[in-house]
């Protein structure tokens, strides 16, 4: 008996959300080597700089990408721009702490903050979103959720900004699923909207005295290569956000944090003391956990089609 074809969600659009997640979130793991580079310059200019360089980059991928007529629509039409002005306005505040925790030497409190995040996704793609967790992937979490407890008492000085980048890409994230308009569309009128804040803030630094773009080239190239740093990882994070389940984008997150905690203790020797060789033992724990329980779900809901098909034929 001859089975029929694949289904149309036979998983081509899962995979490719999964490989843009798995991008993103390898970007933005590296990503403190880059600001690294950028310490002598105030972390308020160094968000002005990737916010002024990223709208010319995104504008040329709208130009390329034939979309220059979405972002007109969305610029037109009220509910979108007033939708995309709070995640706007929670993405400049997740850059800006992200960016002092990196050039102030807590690259480790980051870590924490996008360790606690997909715990975020995770409850907020239950709860708000309704999706369903199975018992392995509710012990992934829980497991996840001592280690990162561990961590937490041993960073409890820099809690705040680990709290606060959390619950600032969490939320930017659910609503960025939410929000009716596409990946670069919707960063492009994120940037445009902050981009007044941005030129005044740099027209009054230049004003004071201040290298509008630092003191070498080095420092120059590097503040315009930023728009791109900035623009790459978001598009592909807010691409998977629409393909894939945001449970799996919140357990997929892990990633980066686990760059960004191995970055800081590797390459900028921040100190590493018993809680964080829990929460990283645990919080990996978690993740093959949750892993394991998405590839069974998978066989047994290919199972089920496959007996399903063979039964009506």
């Amino acid at each position: 008996m001859n089975r029929p074809p694949p289904a149309p969600q036979d998983y081509p659009d899962a995979r490719r959300g999964f490989l843009y997640g798995f991008g993103a979130y390898s970007l933005w793991g590296v990503l403190p080597i880059y600001f690294k580079q950028l310490t002598a310059i105030p972390s308020v200019s160094i968000v002005a700089h990737r916010i002024l360089w990223s709208v010319p980059f995104l504008l040329a991928l709208l130009l390329m990408g034939g979309k220059t007529a979405d972002l007109r629509a969305a610029l037109a039409n009220r509910r979108t721009l007033a939708w995309l002005a709070l995640t706007a306005t929670l993405i400049g505040i997740n850059w800006l702490l992200y960016i002092y925790a990196v050039t102030s030497g807590h690259i480790l409190a980051g870590s924490l903050g996008y360790y606690l995040n997909p715990l975020a996704n995770v409850l907020l793609g239950r709860f708000i979103l309704h999706e369903r967790l199975s018992r392995l992937q509710w012990a992934a979490i829980a497991i996840a959720a001592a280690g990162v407890s561990a961590l937490a008492v041993g960073a409890l000085a820099q809690l705040w900004i680990s709290l606060t980048l959390c619950v600032s890409f969490a939320t930017y994230g659910l609503l960025r699923k939410l929000a009716p308009v596409d990946a670069v569309t919707g960063l492009t009128v994120e940037t445009l909207l902050l981009l007044p804040l941005a030129i005044a803030w740099l027209a009054w630094h230049a004003f004071a005295g201040a290298p509008l773009f630092g003191d070498n080239r080095t420092i120059t190239l590097f503040l315009i290569m930023s728009g791109a740093a900035t623009a790459i990882p978001l598009i592909l994070f807010t691409a998977a956000a629409r393909l894939i389940p945001y449970s799996t984008l919140g357990m997929l997150q892990f990633l980066a944090p686990t760059l960004q905690f191995l970055c800081a203790v590797f390459l900028y020797d921040e100190p590493f003391g018993t809680a964080h060789a829990i929460a990283f033992g645990a919080i990996w724990t978690a993740l093959v956990l949750y892993v394991f329980s998405l590839v069974r779900e998978a066989r047994l809901n290919r199972v089920r089609e496959d007996d399903l098909a063979c039964a009506e034929t």
